[in-house]
């Protein structure tokens, strides 16, 4: 076997290679929901984000800092309907004050926006 033709199989291989593993990419990447949690207000809060989905149950954001009006993007898992189902809590990062919130979200599709907020006494329960 002459060079070119060892050059060439092994630029066939290679490229078969790539697809399988582009083609593997993709399928992971629509394994779940994209979607995006968004900080409504102008006071930098700390956001937890559950993905109820999840089989068991799992902490997405685990108390991340989201300054204002700022945004971050997640993936949770797709139910049978192959929709997100999340609940998110909020307590404003300053300490001075502090306020509450929280929700539940369920039949969220593709690159929806959850807003979360504190703007509630926080429960002393």
């Amino acid at each position: 076997m002459n060079t070119c033709s060892a050059f060439r199989r092994t630029g066939l291989v290679a490229s078969g290679v790539l697809v399988g593993l582009l083609a593997g990419g993709s399928a992971f990447a629509d394994d779940g929901v994209p979607i995006k949690i968004t900080n409504d207000s102008t006071t930098d809060i700390v956001v937890t984000v559950y993905d109820l989905n999840a089989s068991p149950r799992r902490i997405v954001v685990s108390g991340q800092r989201i300054t204002g009006f700022s945004t971050i993007p997640i993936s949770v898992t797709p139910g049978p309907d192959g929709m997100g189902h999340v609940s998110w809590t909020a307590i404003t990062a300053d300490g001075d004050g502090r306020l509450c919130g929280r929700a539940n979200r369920q039949s969220i599709g593709n690159d929806a926006e959850i807003h979360v907020h504190a703007d509630s006494p926080c429960s002393s329960t």
